[in-house]
């Protein structure tokens, strides 16, 4: 391939008839000469896949801003929430990361910006985001979320790694389109141990522009899939999917913490479903904190549950993402105590068939697994220890019908969504939000796709379609502890 230089000098006649929704005089008196990218050739063997709508992905990283040596060598995400940047002129920015330079690229916040939070990146014509930094001791993995900005048409990009600190550049995987408004996930399988740094560069589109959020980097010695060699790693709550594609509707709302995903139904006063990765490297010597608490991460139109809505209800607070599953860090166990992760759960579910569960995927964790699980609520009508009730706390909280989980059991590894085969162990639960259950959950097994039924979920979507047609029709007969 030829050398490729990246010229970014514009003429003023072109940059005025270019403008369009959010470009204003301030970005076209802004343009300064920017850093020059020298493209030189590509690297070959970069396997690339495509998602839909895959969620953030919010990964145990360091993205402590004080921990930028931290982030360098066990991975990070870059939400692009710390920084701020908003002219397209070229310039640094400081992220969670570490530094990044933008050309022809800023911070967006505007409400056509697709953005998981409150910010991403935007880019235009033939601009780019990079590194101002390298990953110490290599990748194994990048996802980097991807839509359309605004009504804007289509674009393509290409990933670019530098192994010579940002001297030259070479494209990595093929070119990405984008032509969706919704912020779907392209993946590439790097496996360097090398000393490395990347971004993204805009090769298509024109004027046109493109939002990226969420660039996750995962190491050979991070989460975000697997550690490689049998050793347990905190990986993405969302590795397999985000199963009702929830986002910013009230009653489908992505809650994203590093140790869960959650959608929250603003009308319920519940949780949907939550997601989170079970292995001992989420399980440690923290104690329980018990300390229940309003979700301020809400929007401040919504219904914020407190725990003094359950007082004389009847019901439990029940967690959806145990406690106990959360116990390498105060602050990992606290956030489970979000009222967003809790529903009202019958006493004898909540602390007989349901806890009965808890403990065996934790002891099958013990035993050198890790388990991908999403659990929730369904219907609507339970009875605890004052009866039958359809909603508590004055019609505010729902009490579900029953409490439902999903598990899919692999040994510790890497690479998970391509481990799964026809035989990997997949646990489905049906329980009924009653007093006077089974104490045994084996008895309410069930299969993912009445679960699906059910709740109409997509459950597990980034599983090979035809293996995952087998696994979800069939019902689990293993052991139960």
């Amino acid at each position: 391939m030829k050398m490729k230089h990246i010229a970014y000098g514009l003429m003023m006649a072109f940059i005025v008839f270019s403008c369009s929704e959010e470009d204003t005089l301030d970005d076209i008196n802004e343009m300064i000469e920017a850093k020059e990218l020298t493209i030189d050739g590509e690297i070959p063997n970069i396997e690339v896949h495509y998602y839909d709508n895959e969620g953030p992905h919010d990964y145990e990283g360091h993205n402590d801003a004080n921990n930028y040596a931290m982030a360098r060598t066990t991975g990070f995400t870059e939400s692009f929430e710390s920084g701020s940047k908003s002219a397209y002129a070229g310039g640094s920015v400081s992220l969670s990361s570490g530094s990044w330079y933008l050309n022809d690229a800023l911070i967006g916040t505007s409400n056509s910006d697709r953005k998981y939070n409150s910010k991403s990146a935007r880019i235009r014509n033939t601009g780019y985001a990079i590194m101002s930094f390298d990953m110490d001791n290599g990748v194994s993995t990048i996802r980097v979320r991807h839509a359309k900005f605004g009504s804007d048409g289509s674009s393509s990009w290409r990933l670019i790694v530098s192994y010579n600190g940002g001297s030259s550049w070479q494209y990595a995987g093929g070119t990405i389109n984008t032509t969706s408004t919704t912020l779907n996930t392209v993946s590439f399988t790097i496996n360097t141990s090398a000393r490395v740094r990347f971004g993204i560069y805009k090769t298509g589109g024109g004027s046109a522009r493109i939002n990226i959020d969420n660039f996750e980097i995962n190491t050979a010695s991070s989460g975000g899939g697997g550690g490689g060699n049998g050793t347990p790693t905190r990986d993405n709550n969302l590795t397999f999917g985000n199963p009702s594609n929830a986002s910013t509707s009230p009653n489908n709302y992505l809650v994203s913490r590093t140790d869960y995903a959650a959608s929250y139904n603003n009308d319920r006063g519940t949780p949907n479903w939550v997601s989170w990765h079970l292995s001992t490297a989420w399980t440690g010597s923290a104690p329980r904190c018990n300390c229940f608490k309003s979700d301020t991460s809400l929007p401040s139109s919504f219904f914020r549950p407190t725990t003094s809505n359950y007082t004389n209800s009847g019901f439990d607070r029940g967690h959806i993402c145990p406690s106990a599953d959360r116990t390498y860090s105060s602050t990992a166990n606290s956030n489970t105590f979000f009222m967003t992760n809790i529903a009202p759960q019958s006493p004898d579910n909540n602390q007989r068939s349901w806890a009965r569960l808890e403990d065996y995927c934790r002891k099958l964790a013990d035993e050198g697994n890790e388990l991908y699980i999403v659990a929730g609520v369904a219907g609507i009508g339970g009875t605890g220890r004052n009866g039958f009730r359809s909603t508590i706390s004055s019609g505010r909280i729902d009490v579900p019908d029953s409490f439902w989980k999903v598990i899919l059991i692999l040994p510790n590894g890497s690479n998970d969504i391509s481990r799964v085969t026809t035989s990997t162990r997949m646990i489905a639960v049906n329980i009924p939000n009653d007093m006077s259950i089974n104490t045994n959950w084996g008895n309410f097994r069930t299969s993912v796709n009445s679960i699906e039924s059910l709740t109409g979920l997509d459950l597990f979507e980034n599983i090979n379609n035809s293996i995952e047609f087998t696994l979800e029709s069939r019902v689990d007969n293993g052991p139960t502890q």
